[in-house]
């Protein structure tokens, strides 16, 4: 599985799960990704595409979205709770609770400078100095953002305000809104909630480095209105989101000022000034494409080994599941990825020490490092002649975000090679 690392030119465009259609192949996506980063995932691409398309859309959930080179947004499941309390602000200036901002009632414009968004920004933010600003109007071929470091009197601190679309109704405009699973993302709180007009808003309070390498700390807001419009809010406590050292505790914006900011009427009209693109679809499908993820959870567990406990499953999403197990030695976490169609990227996938069956499923085995100091990964990676893949791997750790918890996984690649060949996963396709 890739690092979630941020990357530094931050084209964030919108990820969705991977269904059956050729162009949401998560390959394609991921691929582009690794273009867009310019090479920052820390694992090559085999890896990548072994760890499988859902856990690079949740990685994804942390490259917000407002910054330098683009904006999107991907999360994970669940409406419902109330909004964060705010904590100790003392709430200076417009961004407050139920405050009025000066450019709230302004009149929507055809289209947005990167200027003038900076200009809107910082009206919006508490008293303080403005630096770096950085900024991309409404007419780019990306989407527009604006990002300044702000100082209050008590350290600076990037803050950034990004601007898209969702289909209504769609997977990806509830996935935008949802809070992630603490096994794959960790972070300290996330709460949703459903505002009067029907908006949901995502208040997440994280990490830059979900495995706290560092010590930046990433705060979001994310608002999908009924109507697919969706303003993002990011802000760190430091001068940049990478690179830059801690300059305060926490981010300066409380929860209810991050409401405040990212609910702010002014930003869609900067929304709807947004180009419409002439392909985009307008109907959201009836059902997620793929197969549900609460059937391959089932199956996975029915194949376990004797011995090993499930301490933690996943929920629902399409194509993928993970369990965390405990076989006496410590949590171990597998996870695995069940994709129809997949024959396209078959020659990338099984090279060298591809082993060939009676029936032509083609099967190969790594073991390798995972992601964090200690943490290693082995895999199996499967694939039928008509293309219907099933790959799983398992980790030395109950999740890649943590240092190891044991030695080797729970199970070893002879039996996450037995678990992918199961005559089980056609039933499910």
């Amino acid at each position: 599985m890739p690092v979630d690392d941020h990357h530094h030119d931050h084209d964030r465009y919108h990820d969705h799960h991977r269904g059956n259609d050729q162009e949401d192949r998560f390959e394609v996506r991921l691929g582009e990704a690794l273009h867009q980063a310019g090479g920052a995932y820390e694992t090559d691409r085999r890896a990548l595409v072994a760890a499988g398309a859902t856990r690079g859309h949740r990685l994804l959930l942390r490259r917000r979205a407002a910054v330098v080179a683009g904006v999107a947004s991907v999360a994970l499941v669940g409406l419902g709770g109330a909004l964060l309390v705010p904590g100790g602000d003392d709430g200076r200036q417009s961004v407050a609770t139920g405050a009025k901002t000066p450019v709230a009632s302004a009149t929507p414009k055809a289209s947005y400078t990167g200027d003038e968004l900076i200009g809107m920004l910082e009206k919006l933010l508490p008293r303080g100095e403005f630096s770096s600003a950085q900024a991309r109007g409404t007419h780019d071929k990306l989407p527009p953002y604006a990002q300044v470091v702000h100082n209050d009197g008590k350290g600076k601190a990037a803050i950034a305000v990004g601007f898209d679309r969702v289909l209504p109704g769609s997977e990806q405009a509830r996935q935008t809104v949802e809070c992630p699973d603490k096994v794959l993302t960790p972070y300290d709180r996330c709460v949703v909630t459903r505002l009067s007009d029907g908006s949901a808003l995502r208040i997440f309070q994280g990490y830059e480095y979900p495995d706290r390498r560092a010590d930046t700390k990433l705060w979001t807001a994310d608002l999908v209105t009924p109507k697919g419009q969706h303003v993002s809010v990011s802000e760190w406590n430091a001068a940049a989101e990478k690179g830059a050292p801690v300059s305060r505790a926490e981010p300066p914006l409380s929860t209810a000022r991050l409401k405040t900011l990212a609910t702010a009427a002014a930003w869609l009209g900067v929304v709807d000034a947004i180009p419409v693109d002439p392909k985009a679809p307008t109907a959201a499908p009836a059902q997620p494409s793929g197969i549900a993820g609460g059937a391959i959870a089932s199956t996975l567990v029915s194949l376990l080994p004797k011995g090993v406990k499930v301490v933690a499953k996943s929920g629902q999403d399409s194509g993928y599941a993970y369990v965390v197990v405990d076989d006496g030695k410590g949590r171990s976490l597998v996870q695995i990825n069940v994709q129809p169609n997949m024959s396209d990227v078959e020659d990338q996938l099984f090279g060298a020490g591809t082993e060939t069956l009676a029936d032509g499923t083609k099967v190969v085995t790594h073991e390798g490092p995972g992601e964090k100091g200690g943490v290693v990964m082995w895999t199996a990676d499967t694939i039928r002649t008509d293309g219907f893949r099933v790959v799983i791997s398992a980790f030395n750790s109950g999740s890649q975000e943590t240092a190891a918890t044991r030695t080797t996984p729970a199970l070893t690649t002879k039996q996450l090679r037995a678990i992918a060949l199961s005559a089980k996963w056609r039933g499910l396709g």
